[in-house]
């Protein structure tokens, strides 16, 4: 038997060129790490960004539900002031001078008019569309044209308490308060105060 020379290299042990060169460079495995802290960076700011927007979305359905109910106008019973198609903002509550425009429920519906009149109140209105309060002449310039309109009521009429008399800007058109089918408001059916418009951008801003 013969025996190897002490210390001498064993060949099978040598370096294979060939897996030398299928090592990956540093400049390689910099650019993967560099890669692999950008994805766990974008999964991070990816899962926050997805939790802040539904904090956010909760936030604005809890304030549109009990503070600040936003409303979308159907129909023309409000021009000049508001038109078809805009979206406002109410703010709830049940407290309302003449002149300020509110929201209501008449059965499913929400309609919104303008405050005319208030608990015990007395409402005129001749035949030219000339609307009284307890005698004295209300000015309206949000009005372009004034109507008797769809009126049934024995006037003048006297708003029972707890109740207001509203009607929309535009008169001819409008069923309103002057109406039995819609009747004075009651503090259970009011939504809130319309104070805003937020579309179209155009006509944004406050609303009187």
């Amino acid at each position: 038997m013969r025996a190897s020379k002490k210390g001498a290299r064993d060949p099978s042990r040598a370096r294979d060129p060939s897996r030398i060169r299928d090592l990956p460079e540093v400049s390689q495995l910099r650019a993967e790490l560099a890669r692999e802290r950008y994805r766990k960076r974008y999964r991070r700011t990816l899962l926050s960004t997805v939790c802040t927007l539904i904090v956010v979305a909760a936030a604005a359905v809890l304030i549109a539900t009990i503070w600040m109910p936003v409303l979308q106008i159907y129909g023309a019973s409000m021009t000049p002031t508001l038109e078809e198609g805009d979206i406002v903002v109410a703010v709830k509550g049940t407290d309302f001078e003449p002149g300020e425009l509110t929201a209501f429920y008449i059965g499913n519906k929400i309609l919104v008019k303008r405050c005319i009149a208030g608990p015990g109140q007395w409402v005129d209105i001749d035949a030219d569309g000339n609307v009284s309060v307890d005698g004295v002449p209300l000015e309206e310039p949000y009005l372009t044209e004034k109507a008797l309109g769809d009126c049934d009521l024995e006037l003048p009429y006297q708003v029972p308490e707890n109740r207001y008399f509203c009607m929309g800007d535009h008169r001819a058109t409008s069923v309103d308060s002057r109406n039995s089918v819609v009747g004075c408001i009651s503090e259970e059916q009011l939504v809130g105060k319309i104070v805003f418009r937020v579309w179209p951008l155009s006509g944004f801003g406050r609303v009187d």
